[in-house]
């Protein structure tokens, strides 16, 4: 069972597949949003019978799991096992595996802890990377849990769903801002993930999976437990960031959320856990923080952050999925909010450090790959101005690398005659002892490197690429 295209023929444990050019879309496990040109769904609610597992288990939907999980790629889990490997344990271990699973003994294996920094320092979100076979059981899961709760999910809810995005969400806050709410309650709730009740999680789902046996399996990977250094610690709360499970069960907790608003009539949008409701009055506002919170703690068990949960204006520096809103002639519209772009610009002088060691061409393709993914996201700002800012401010650190990267006073005189400068007037510069961010500003860079020779070295610019891509 190699790595070989959707349309070849793959061994998918000891039987020959035809693995069809356009295989069924799910819900993405990763954090990325959907497609919504290429994406179609077709929402079966009938599906939820009592052989949920066996559906589960069918060859087709594992042979699709198999195939999300080596394209999503990602580390590996507790036991080492690498996705390149998957497909060669499947090949001897696959009907044994479908054999545990149907008698209800399979048991997951612990989580990985893996910590990576967040936006406000000091402080981590903390992921629980499953090992890849539990990948691919749990992406099997999803498969079949997500054509029963999509018809049940609000329409306002757009976090990993199938044919949703941010773009998405965003565009929904702009009508009902322009629809004359323009308080927003901005709900954040502490540590989501990590303190998921599990009982109220497990309860919901038995009001809808008729097959028992699949909610027992979804409990038991709840409760695989995390290895941190080698030890193992239950989990008897949260369900951890990292698998494909995650995403459905945090929408399927919070869909009770997002029925309670609609039953009171609120305006809201909800993006996994970044929650935004909507009012016409700072009074309506508080008044729906109050009651939302109340119902949020004593009804789902989970805990508000009411240090970061905010009642303002829109535009009042509010930030939702890296966006802030500004009033224009009328309409509101988009920006980037600005600790967004602190965070773009401590990327950026990651890729254009002085001293960690990169080539110019890896950070060349670094600094590509950073401008492409962050414009598409930020495509629907208005942000021309800014972006030549952030364009200029970028360049003048890449002359400064180069200045680095020259080094010795005759490189720097051979590389500035190169570029046009006089021998003299490059003898000069070539022995000044200014900084190199002095350096970089100056006219001989400036000229030597100006914009269009960065453009014929291969550098791309944020400007260039929003030219192509703006709404």
């Amino acid at each position: 069972m190699g790595m070989v295209n959707d349309r070849q023929l793959r061994m998918f444990g000891d039987q020959p597949q035809r693995i069809g050019a356009e295989p069924r879309r799910y819900a993405e496990v990763s954090t990325c949003a959907w497609n919504t040109e290429e994406d179609e769904f077709d929402a079966k609610p009938g599906k939820n019978r009592k052989d949920l597992l066996e559906e589960i288990c069918d060859r087709e939907n594992m042979q699709e799991a198999y195939l999300k999980v080596v394209r999503n790629k990602g580390a590996g889990g507790v036991d080492g096992m690498t996705v390149g490997e998957l497909d060669g344990w499947l090949e001897e271990n696959y009907e044994a595996l479908i054999g545990r699973l149907l008698a209800g003994k399979y048991k997951p294996m612990p989580v990985k802890r893996v910590v990576i920094p967040k936006e406000e320092k000091g402080k981590v979100r903390e992921l629980g990377i499953p090992v890849v076979v539990d990948r691919m059981i749990q992406q099997a899961i999803v498969q079949v849990l997500t054509p029963i709760y999509e018809p049940l999910f609000s329409k306002t809810s757009y976090g990993f769903r199938p044919n949703r995005s941010a773009h998405d969400a965003l565009k929904r806050v702009k009508e009902y801002a322009d629809e004359g709410n323009v308080w927003c309650v901005s709900l954040d709730l502490e540590r989501f993930f990590d303190t998921v009740n599990q009982s109220k999680l497990i309860q919901l789902l038995g009001e809808k999976v008729v097959d028992g046996r699949v909610v027992s399996l979804i409990h038991r990977f709840l409760m695989a437990g995390v290895m941190v250094d080698g030890v193992v610690t239950p989990t008897e709360e949260g369900t951890p960031q990292g698998g494909p499970l995650s995403p459905i069960m945090a929408n399927i907790l919070l869909n009770e959320l997002d029925g309670e608003l609609e039953r009171r009539g609120h305006s809201f949008v909800r993006y996994a856990d970044d929650i935004l409701i909507l009012k016409a009055t700072k009074k309506a506002a508080e008044r729906t923080r109050d009651t939302v919170t109340e119902f949020i703690e004593k009804r789902l068990f989970l805990k508000v952050n009411r240090e970061k949960t905010i009642v303002a204006r829109v535009n009042q520096n509010v930030k939702y999925l890296g966006y802030g809103f500004y009033k224009n002639k009328g309409e509101w519209r988009f920006c980037v909010h600005s600790k967004s772009i602190a965070k773009l610009k401590a990327k950026i002088r990651v890729i254009t450090a002085r001293s960690n060691g990169w080539s110019l061409e890896w950070r060349k393709y670094r600094l590509k790959v950073l401008v492409n993914g962050w414009v598409n996201y930020f495509k629907l700002a208005d942000m021309r101005t800014l972006l030549k800012e952030i364009d200029e401010w970028c360049r003048r650190r890449i002359r400064m690398v180069y200045w680095k990267q020259w080094k010795k006073t005759r490189t720097k005189l051979k590389a500035l005659v190169k570029l046009g400068i006089s021998k003299n007037q490059a003898w000069q510069w070539a022995n000044s002892r200014k900084a190199y961010w002095r350096i970089a500003g100056s006219w001989v860079l400036t000229r030597t490197l100006g914009n269009a020779k960065l453009e014929e070295l291969g550098w791309v610019t944020f400007e260039d690429r929003y030219e192509l891509v703006k709404c």
